[in-house]
């Protein structure tokens, strides 16, 4: 049960939550400026950007969760299981590792727009980091201080959303999770006015009202929903 969200106010906060029921020995690490990440299959950048995020540390390579670098550019990756589909290696494209893809754009890019430029180029290959880690079913959102993109990688293709909500969770697909916030329209953070009909004499009789209707189960679709209000009302 993941959830990452990006707020903006005069700064620019980035993060999410791990909810699982067992842990792979995540840590905070910090990855130096010019670190030597050893892409499979693409060349290191000429300079690299420091990063420090959660990861679990394998043979001395950071498997990144989520990310900022210095830069102020975050990454997080979500379960997406059913729906994330890498690639065999292609000849001819930049090929980049799924356990690759959180430092390979958070080592070069400072801003979303230039992530957006290398995931069009890129393609985001199934070769696992070892047998004992297989390649994880994950979709990213990604935020600068301006603009927050989501990236899933399914079997039709690449699909990059702007995230207007800047908030990711898991399934179902992200264009599916906003055409789910049109059923929330009616809530608010204000406090309600009667508009049942009729001749009745109805008040509040709490405050928060507004946002009745609101889930509060622990669904991905609903904690989607509960957190973009709480951010769209926050701000």
């Amino acid at each position: 049960m993941c959830t990452a969200a990006c707020f903006k106010d005069k700064d620019c906060y980035f993060g999410r939550n791990l909810d699982y029921e067992f842990s792979y020995g995540e840590q905070i690490v910090v990855t130096p400026r010019n670190f030597e990440y050893g892409f499979r299959y693409t060349d290191e950048p000429s300079y690299k950007y420091a990063i420090i995020g959660m990861a679990h540390v394998s043979d001395g390579y950071p498997l990144y969760y989520d990310a900022m670098n210095e830069k102020g550019l975050g990454m997080a990756g979500l379960n997406f299981v059913g729906n994330a589909y890498f690639n065999p290696v292609v000849e001819n494209k930049t090929n980049v590792c799924s356990f690759e893809f959180i430092p390979w754009i958070l080592c070069q890019c400072e801003t979303v727009e230039e992530a957006i430029h290398l995931i069009n180029e890129m393609n985001l290959c199934d070769t696992p980091f070892s047998e004992s880690f297989p390649p994880a079913s994950l979709h990213y959102m990604i935020s600068d201080s301006n603009k927050t993109i989501t990236v899933e990688i399914m079997k039709d293709g690449v699909h990059i959303y702007d995230n207007p909500v800047g908030v990711l969770t898991n399934n179902p697909p992200f264009d599916k999770q906003m055409f789910n916030l049109n059923n929330y329209m009616a809530l608010s953070n204000r406090t309600p006015e009667n508009t049942f009909g009729g001749n009745l004499d109805l008040a509040t009789y709490s405050r928060g009202m507004g946002s009745i209707g609101l889930p509060g189960d622990l669904s991905s679709q609903s904690r989607f929903v509960k957190a973009a209000f709480v951010k769209e009302n926050s701000v």
